[in-house]
């Protein structure tokens, strides 16, 4: 196979800034979530953090998965929209010198942008403005590329609106019409009240391999207890991987529950923990480690993540420091 994993998702440059709790209250969002905003709003908000701490990268929630594959050595390829700007320049010069391949048409209109407010506690409130990823539709996929990988993996957040929510169910058929694993993930807690149902259908239907927190697996499940939630979304789906924040994370395969222990780390900054995470999972069970590996491996780069600021490892791991990680499994 050409590409380990080739992704479906959102195009966003990710604005991260440290703000102080009085700040996020004045700007009256809820903490912790995502919230989808105009081109006005996103633009007040960016004028309103212009003297903050300030660093950009390109991400949305797929696109740092197929990233964080690539910074274990694996090859990933990446479905999105973006437009002919500054913005969208950076995104596709970004992803490309970290080695992803991109199946990309440009759309009109602004590339999107998540603004991202971490506060002290290292909680993350994103404001999303979509932008031209808006448009990514069926059309846009590339069938040969996903023939030629042994996973696909689709964001939840594109079940938000038309023709995205098209786009990623085409996708799957086009994963299981050419015998390509399908990878989920549920992306936020919000989007459950909304989808619930047609996120069942895929967890029960074409989906191999689903990804969630705890809230969102508590959300799906109507159940509370972690190893509950776990085993629920198991009888359901052949494979799930339930994150647990500093209490590690929960893997079911096989009709076995395969405990991954937490990173014990000083938090900065949560963003993109659960994407390094899937990424770590993914390239591992796509890369000949077990699933115990392949999450210890996941645990470890999350942590990584978590310790600093920012969705992006500072530099991709050698091939040395990934057999380290899993010696120690």
């Amino acid at each position: 196979m050409k590409y380990d994993v080739y992704g479906v998702g959102n195009a966003l440059v990710d604005i991260q800034a440290n703000v102080s709790e009085e700040m996020l209250k004045r700007l009256e969002f809820q903490k912790g979530i995502m919230t989808l905003v105009d081109d006005v709003v996103q633009t007040e908000v960016l004028m309103a953090i212009s003297e903050s701490n300030i660093s950009r990268c390109a991400g949305g929630s797929a696109a740092n998965t197929m990233m964080g594959i690539a910074d274990f050595g694996g090859k990933a390829a990446y479905s999105c929209k973006v437009a002919s700007d500054d913005f969208g320049d950076f995104f596709l010069s970004d992803m490309q010198e970290r080695g992803v391949e991109l199946n990309v048409e440009s759309a009109n209109g602004q590339t999107g942008t998540c603004v991202i407010l971490i506060t002290d506690d290292a909680e993350r409130t994103m404001l999303t403005c979509l932008g031209a990823s808006t448009s990514l539709g069926p059309d846009d996929l590339d069938e040969e590329m996903i023939l030629q990988s042994k996973y696909i993996y689709v964001e939840g957040y594109l079940f938000t609106q038309e023709p995205t929510r098209s786009a990623a169910l085409h996708a799957i058929d086009l994963a299981k019409k050419n015998g390509v694993k399908v990878a989920f993930t549920v992306s936020d807690p919000f989007l459950i009240q909304y989808h619930k149902e047609e996120f069942w259908n895929l967890i029960e239907g074409p989906v191999d391999l689903v990804f969630c927190n705890l809230d969102e697996a508590r959300a799906l499940t109507g159940k509370h207890d972690a190893v509950d939630c776990a085993q629920f979304m198991h009888d359901h789906a052949e494979n799930v991987a339930l994150t647990l924040g500093a209490n590690g994370s929960l893997l079911m395969h096989e009709g076995d529950a395969i405990p991954i222990e937490g990173v014990t780390i000083d938090a900065v900054d949560t963003t993109g923990a659960g994407d390094m995470y899937a990424a770590g999972v993914l390239y591992g069970i796509t890369n000949g480690l077990t699933w115990k590996q392949s999450g210890h491996l996941a645990s470890r780069a999350a942590g990584k993540i978590v310790s600093q600021f920012g969705a992006r490892l500072k530099t991709p791991y050698t091939s040395e420091e990934v057999q380290e990680i899993v010696a120690g499994a």
